[in-house]
């Protein structure tokens, strides 16, 4: 079972990065590198919306759609999933994103696949900032939609409210640090791209605003009504 589980989040995470990731790699061969444009940011912000929303639902079924590992920490943090299952997930989903990665390098005749990378004038620490914030609003809408046992039967809401959030903020923050809120999606473009400046900012801001959202609505939301 856990198994099949990690196998959903290896192939919800190949097809959101083969889709995220690609569409930013289109955009650069029709654009001559305006990937950082305002329309580049749209096209990226559109591409994850809508392939997010995708591997969500295809994946909520049988994993539970995290496809991220920070909503894996989240979810292992408020008791919704085993130590031993989180690890699964999270070699799952960092396999998928560097499959992706080199499906795409392979499909473009080895076009890079370009690493998450900071902004001029952006320090790491705005970055970790940037990333805190955003993957609090992505897990927090995890925990409203598709988590809390009070929800209901909201059936396709949750996959769209987090394919809709992560398209957001990717417009709030895709100019800053790229808007990753995802370790797995920074590390498969690292990993094939083998650049790996600042890439702990794209761990370390996803762990600790997911951390904060899970416990805020564990104990605000659920804890209450349930014990």
């Amino acid at each position: 079972d856990a198994l099949k589980a990690a196998l959903a989040e290896f192939i919800s995470m190949l097809i959101f990065v083969f889709a995220g990731e690609g569409s930013g790699m289109a955009f650069n061969k029709l654009t001559d590198d305006g990937s950082s444009t305002p329309a580049g940011l749209v096209a990226a912000s559109l591409a994850h919306a809508f392939a997010l929303f995708v591997a969500v639902s295809v994946g909520a079924n049988i994993s539970g759609g995290h496809v991220n590992p920070a909503v894996t920490f989240g979810a292992f943090l408020g008791g919704h999933i085993t130590f031993i299952r989180s690890i699964l997930y999270w070699v799952a989903q960092c396999l998928g994103s560097v499959v992706a990665c080199l499906l795409l390098k392979l499909a473009t005749g080895g076009l890079e696949t370009s690493a998450f990378s900071l902004s001029s004038g952006v320090g790491v620490w705005n970055a970790v900032v940037f990333e805190i914030v955003m993957t609090f609003g992505l897990v927090y809408t995890v925990y409203a939609t598709a988590v809390d046992p009070k929800r209901g039967d909201i059936g396709i809401i949750a996959p769209i409210a987090i394919g809709f959030i992560v398209g957001a903020n990717i417009l709030a923050d895709g100019a800053f640090d790229g808007a990753s809120m995802n370790p797995a999606v920074s590390f498969g473009p690292a990993v094939v791209s083998w650049t790996w400046d600042n890439h702990w900012v794209y761990w370390l801001g996803p762990f600790v605003g997911s951390a904060i959202a899970a416990i805020v609505y564990e104990v605000c939301f659920i804890s209450p009504t349930t014990h």
